[in-house]
C-alpha cells in the first residue's frame, strides 16, 4: 500500500490515515491528523511502549504504530509503501500514546 498524502486507506495511506484506519479496524476511534492524535490517549515514554501504541517522531510530524522490538509500522513518505522499520531509522522519537486501557 503506497503513501499518498491525505489518504485514509485501505489502498493507500498517509501516516495518520494509517493509524486512524488501523484503530478503526479494531472498533476504536482516532482523530484524523498527527497533531490531534497525540491527544487521543495517554502519553507514555519509550520504555512503556507496547505493540499497538502510537509513536510520534520529528516534532510530531510523523506517527506510526509500535510493533514491538523497537520496530514501527508506518506510511513513511510519498513514493514508499507502508512498511516496518526500526525506530532509530525514523528520526527523533517524541513520545508514545496509548489508546484505551
Amino acid at each position: 500500500m503506497p503513501y499518498v498524502s491525505g489518504h485514509e486507506g485501505p489502498s493507500s495511506f498517509d501516516c495518520s490515515g494509517l493509524t486512524q484506519w488501523a484503530y478503526g479496524q479494531a472498533g476504536a476511534r482516532l482523530s484524523r491528523v498527527t497533531y490531534t492524535q497525540q491527544n487521543d490517549g495517554t502519553k507514555i515514554g519509550r520504555s512503556q511502549l507496547k505493540p499497538g501504541d502510537l509513536v510520534f517522531f520529528n516534532n510530531l510530524s510523523h506517527v506510526g504504530l509500535y510493533a514491538g522490538n523497537n520496530t514501527v509500522l508506518h506510511a513513511p513518505y510519498p513514493g514508499a509503501n507502508v512498511r516496518y522499520e526500526a525506530m532509530g531509522y525514523l528520526g527523533s522519537f517524541q513520545f508514545g500514546v496509548r489508546i484505551g486501557g
